[in-house]
């Protein structure tokens, strides 16, 4: 038997620590763990009785498809396959169902995905472009709106306020007003803070705001969990405890070593986010990079503090700032608040992180200053170099897929990401001229420094970059 190709990674024993590791850096971990603890956040709290797996892989054994990553990606990618393709996958996950961004994140749904706005991708791929992915993209967040309605996610369709934090961004507020009205066909409507505080919030921090009509707030968890559950109607199973600490390819067949056994596959879709190690597959190797994302939520307000702060909505809010702030009232009335935090995973539990987002409650909410918090967590969010997410074939001689890149704003995209990828994994890709979008015609790629050409030799300064960046986009915020 000859060996076409050969990837092998090794990460020593798995571990059999089972508690929550508060410092896991995909940079420089390992691996995630085998089996370990959900972080803890108001999600896992209050989601229920997680639905039920297929445990450990325990036995060598055959799939035709793999998905590597139980998220929201994962979970519809399996979903897509059995459901319009008929194909039943088999789905690994390191830890717990959804144990990284699908039970982290701030589960706003926006009509949006990546990090760029509509203004940019016309500035970068033109008009014609700009419009095509504006219609998928808003396709994406139609289908997601119709899963929430199926599945009980706690579900909030209130729209998006985007806010301005000083009075200066309110002329970037009415550029992107005039693009999404006027080049995409939409409703957005300009607030004054007047306006923002006398019918959605008393928010503090404030110069104005542009609503958008398209936004819905989910329990990601719970979400995701009802995407398993209709996976798993289907024939899909789920493996949990069961990462991959070693990938070689024979024959065009993907040996998956997990602790329990080898998983042979014929086709895999890596769907980690920014859980993604840096030894999973050389073709994901320093193609993204992980950034940190602090969130915690208040304990329940009460009557007078609801008053105080005249909540009348349960519409999310992000703020203009470049390291923003995302914020709204939970169904239960607690204040959920986040926004960038630590460069690495060692400097997670510094309490500085904390102060940034209570100093933000207060800030914005003054009368609640100093109010209790019930949960405080963080998480890895998946930056592409181009801050845009890849739905691709890295490697056309390889049967490998992925879908990430969402840079925090994958929330609703995601399962339409999932989607899409099944249609590509399913061979269901060719004649359709959607995949010439250029979040599915080009891969991940290196990083690139100061304009200069893109190359992995610049991967390992990437943290020094964002180091100094940060400092930049404080001092640009808040200066």
């Amino acid at each position: 038997m000859s060996i076409t190709q050969s990837m092998q990674f090794t990460s020593g024993a798995p571990s059999t620590d089972r508690r929550y590791d508060p410092h896991y850096d995909p940079l420089v971990s390992a691996n995630p763990g085998a089996g370990r603890a959900y972080a803890p956040t108001y999600w896992v709290a209050s989601a229920g009785t997680p639905p039920a797996d297929d445990g450990p892989i325990s036995a060598d054994i055959d799939a035709d498809v793999v998905v590597i990553g139980s998220g929201s990606t994962g979970m519809s990618t399996a979903l897509y396959l059995a459901q319009e393709h008929g194909i039943q996958a088999l789905v690994l996950e390191a830890n717990q169902t959804a144990w990284g961004c699908s039970s982290r994140s701030g589960g706003q749904g926006q009509n949006a995905s990546g990090r760029l706005t509509r203004s940019q991708w016309i500035e970068r791929w033109g008009l014609d472009v700009a419009k095509k992915l504006d219609r998928e993209i808003r396709t994406g967040f139609e289908n997601f709106k119709a899963l929430t309605q199926e599945i009980d996610c706690d579900a909030t369709d209130g729209g998006h306020l985007y806010l301005a934090h000083r009075p200066e961004k309110m002329a970037y507020l009415r550029n992107e007003h005039r693009v999404r009205n006027e080049t995409f066909g939409y409703e957005t409507r300009l607030l004054s803070a007047e306006e923002v505080r006398r019918d959605y919030c008393d928010e503090r921090d404030t110069a104005g705001a542009m609503l958008e009509a398209e936004g819905v707030g989910v329990h990601p968890l719970k979400f995701t969990f009802g995407l398993m559950r209709k996976a798993r109607a289907l024939g899909v199973k789920v493996h949990t405890a069961s990462p991959v600490q070693g990938w070689t390819t024979v024959n065009g067949v993907h040996h998956l070593r997990t602790p329990g056994g080898v998983v042979r596959a014929k086709r895999v879709a890596v769907c980690t986010g920014g859980y993604t190690g840096q030894g999973l597959n050389p073709m994901l190797k320093n193609k993204l990079l992980p950034i940190l994302s602090n969130s915690v939520v208040t304990r329940p307000l009460t009557q007078a503090e609801l008053d105080a702060t005249n909540f009348k909505s349960h519409t999310f809010l992000t703020d203009t700032r470049t390291l923003r702030f995302y914020y709204r009232l939970l169904k239960d009335n607690r204040l959920q608040l986040g926004s960038r935090s630590s460069i690495t995973g060692a400097d997670a539990q510094d309490p500085v992180h904390l102060k940034l987002l209570t100093d933000a409650i207060a800030r914005k909410f003054p009368p609640l200053a100093g109010i209790q918090i019930d949960y405080s967590w963080w998480g890895w969010v998946d930056v592409s170099h181009d801050m845009m997410p890849r739905i691709a074939r890295p490697d056309p001689a390889q049967t490998v897929w992925h879908a990430m890149g969402y840079g925090g704003n994958g929330v609703s995209f995601s399962t339409w990401a999932g989607k899409r990828l099944a249609e590509r994994v399913a061979g269901k890709d060719g004649g359709n001229e959607v995949f010439q979008l250029p979040i599915y015609s080009s891969p991940l790629e290196y990083p690139n420094l100061f304009g200069m050409v893109r190359s992995e030799a610049f991967a390992p300064f990437r943290r020094f970059g964002q180091y100094f960046l940060y400092k930049w986009y404080w001092l640009r915020d808040e200066k």
